[in-house]
């Protein structure tokens, strides 16, 4: 396994800076963002694509401080019902699709989308439960309608273009959100769709992080690693559920909320999700993607790469001389 960050923790720095920093921390891999949500500020597609010199710059950048990259991120909604916004979303993803041809980065991150409700809906539509039977209607167009057709060309195009792993994160708000929902949109599209794991949107939801990572192992379906935490409050939960719609910043009513690497369980909890990528034969990058409301991005990137180093495993298998 190699220790990774995401670097929009860093965006106010410049690129350069980021990645000395980050090596001086003990990070060995990069996910970059750009384009969508996690803006371009470390990684501009149109510059990188088109300039030949400022893309050697930015290679020899990561090869000075050792670095490789993991993954380029263009997180968005390519499926959004407004079709402007949905453009934007897709020429991004495209572009960020790419750069990783280009750059040799076999990963590329982002989210499934979430349509609307039907072609006249302006804003996307997330069911959350089968009945009345309207919502089963919803999902039936979302799905056969809109989302698979679109990911079936999106792979397509992905694989003309050398990439096999497109990354989609399991978040509530899209389609695909959970264990199930990822694997029924692999299944009719094919296997260059994959997981981008993060634990911290399944523990709010009630899921078992090793639980899934078992389940997907047997697929073959993890292709990268969000290393991020949730603290779920059971004195809310308790009282309204988990389904939240405060404002993040209103962490002391809220149901749970995002914490750095060990600040929503313990080592030994992170141990047991590392032993299980490893039965599932991940050994790829553990990328720290800090959105602690409660620290710094210093601290809490800080707080995370000192648990995880002593969580991952960095070597291989040793041979079992016991057995």
């Amino acid at each position: 396994m190699k220790l990774g960050v995401f670097t929009v923790v860093l965006g106010g720095m410049p690129f350069e800076k980021a990645c000395e920093y980050l090596s001086q921390n003990g990070a060995q891999m990069v996910e970059i963002g750009c384009g969508g949500f996690p803006g371009k500020a470390h990684c501009d597609p149109d510059v990188l694509l088109n300039d030949e010199k400022e893309l050697e710059k930015f290679k020899d950048i990561l090869k000075k401080n050792n670095l490789e990259i993991s993954a380029l991120s263009s997180h968005g909604n390519m499926v959004h019902p407004n079709m402007e916004i949905a453009k934007k979303f897709d020429e991004d993803f495209t572009k960020a699709i790419l750069l990783a041809e280009k750059l040799g980065v076999p990963v590329v991150n982002t989210f499934s989308g979430c349509p609307g409700g039907s072609p006249e809906d302006k804003m996307p539509n997330w069911v959350t439960c089968p009945w009345p039977d309207d919502f089963l209607e919803i999902l039936d167009y979302q799905w056969n309608e809109v989302l698979i057709p679109y990911w079936k060309e999106k792979v397509a195009f992905a694989r003309e273009h050398g990439v096999h792993k497109i990354a989609l994160e399991l978040h509530p708000g899209f389609c695909v959100y959970n264990t199930k929902t990822l694997l029924r949109l692999r299944e009719a599209v094919g296997p260059e769709i994959g997981a981008n794991f993060d634990p911290s949107h399944l523990i709010w939801q009630g899921m078992d992080p090793v639980a899934c990572i078992r389940e997907l192992g047997k697929e073959g379906a993890i292709f990268h690693f969000h290393a991020k935490d949730t603290k779920v409050d059971t004195y809310n939960t308790a009282i309204n559920g988990v389904l939240d719609t405060d404002h993040y910043g209103n962490e002391i009513n809220r149901s749970w909320i995002f914490r750095a690497v060990g600040y929503g369980h313990g080592e030994e909890y992170w141990k047991a999700i590392m032993s299980e990528l490893r039965l599932a034969g991940y050994d790829y990058a553990i990328s720290i993607e800090h959105e602690d409301s409660l620290m710094s991005g210093n601290e809490g990137l800080l707080k995370a790469i000192g648990c995880l180093k002593n969580v991952l495993m960095f070597e291989d298998r040793g041979n079992m001389f016991w057995a």
